[in-house]
């Protein structure tokens, strides 16, 4: 098949990636697995897990860009989610406790200490229909309504995009927050800018943070780490500009396109090598991102380490299905950021005579107009 310029049309070398081990079997990575006997553990149940983006960073213990992210005290006792490739990604990476359920249907869960989840997005989102609570996917966070209401879980993380701030001019995430709220919780929501907390990409995304009304106190928003100096696209993946093939996995994986064409909004870019990347994008057909110095587009390893996922996690389908995944999930950075602030204030509150900056009484806030 020839291009519109009558050259022969590249491939890509590879449909799939090779590798011999998951995140999990990794004999690098082993360390994400083990768990600190003299800490006190809380349980954990993750619903929308994805490939696991949002959990690998609950649980800590790995390392990416040469910097170790601490283990933490929790541990995933279930994970949930639709999507067959999700599953089989997660349960490849991360464990055994995944499942692929519909949870709209009725299921008897495990209790758990913290209940966390990326309810999904595509309808609040700026690049989507836009439908709200109209579309198909609108009001699935009231499945982790439903958990809260049965299951009693001390503390609810909840993540989407930024732009459901601004929907119907902040109609939908005060319905989101007072609905959380009805079920004898108070929610705070945090705006985090991913490239503030060391991820290589301009990636904003609300953070919905609950505890339980009968537990004092409130966990503190995390303080950045890269506030002023981001941590670029060449400082994440200039290394992997001389690689073609599977020494590194996923790295063979990319769609062919040597140019980008104008006109094509928010993904249809060349990256520059002093900034963080553009937002990494499930739909990768439609959004395209271009490397800053080779006439291709970002490989699936590539994507993957902009996103902060460790080297030893592996996507293992074909191009498009794997960045779907990527696209889809938190970056494990900033989901670690999330959950040591989790952590510490757990900690503080099983010792109640340590100094804790963390806030000791309940409040409302203000958000992009919005009163809650």
């Amino acid at each position: 098949m020839k291009r519109k310029d009558g050259n022969p049309k590249r491939k890509a070398k590879r449909a799939l990636p090779q590798f011999k081990y998951g995140f999990r079997n990794n004999p690098c990575s082993s360390r994400c697995f083990d768990i600190d006997c003299t800490q006190k553990q809380f349980s954990v149940m993750s619903f929308f897990s994805g490939c696991g983006g949002l959990d690998l960073g609950f649980t800590g213990g790995f390392s990416v860009f040469g910097k170790k992210y601490d283990r933490l005290p929790f541990r995933i006792i279930d994970a949930y989610d639709n999507l067959q490739d999700a599953v089989d990604c997660y349960q490849l990476n991360l464990g055994d406790h995944v499942h692929n359920v519909d949870l709209t249907a009725k299921h008897d869960f495990r209790e758990a200490d913290i209940l966390i989840g990326g309810f999904p997005c595509q309808d609040f989102s700026s690049a989507g229909p836009k439908t709200g609570f109209k579309g198909k996917r609108g009001k699935l966070y009231k499945v982790m309504l439903k958990y809260m209401l049965n299951y009693r879980p001390k503390i609810v993380v909840g993540e989407n995009v930024s732009y459901l701030s601004k929907l119907r001019d902040g109609q939908c995430l005060e319905t989101i927050v007072k609905d959380f709220e009805s079920a004898d919780y108070h929610f705070d929501v945090w705006e985090l800018h991913a490239q503030k907390y060391g991820v290589p990409q301009n990636r904003v995304r609300l953070i919905f943070v609950g505890v339980r009304n009968d537990i004092d106190g409130f966990p503190v928003e995390p303080i950045p780490t890269t506030p002023h100096a981001p941590f670029t696209i060449s400082n994440a993946i200039s290394d992997l500009e001389s690689v073609t093939d599977e020494s590194v996995t996923n790295q063979s994986q990319f769609f062919i396109a040597t140019k980008a064409t104008s006109g094509g909004g928010q993904g249809d870019n060349v990256n520059s090598p002093d900034k963080v990347a553009y937002c990494i994008r499930a739909n990768s057909r439609g959004r395209i991102q271009f490397h800053y110095k080779l006439d291709r587009r970002l490989t699936v390893r590539e994507c993957a380490r902009i996103q902060t996922f460790p080297d030893e996690f592996v996507f293992q389908f074909t191009t498009q299905r794997n960045l779907t995944l990527i696209g889809n999930a938190v970056p494990p950075i900033l989901a670690h950021a999330i959950a040591k602030s989790i952590a510490n204030f757990l900690k503080a509150k099983d010792s109640p005579h340590m100094d804790s900056p963390y806030i000791t009484r309940k409040r409302n806030f203000a958000f992009q107009g919005v009163l809650f």
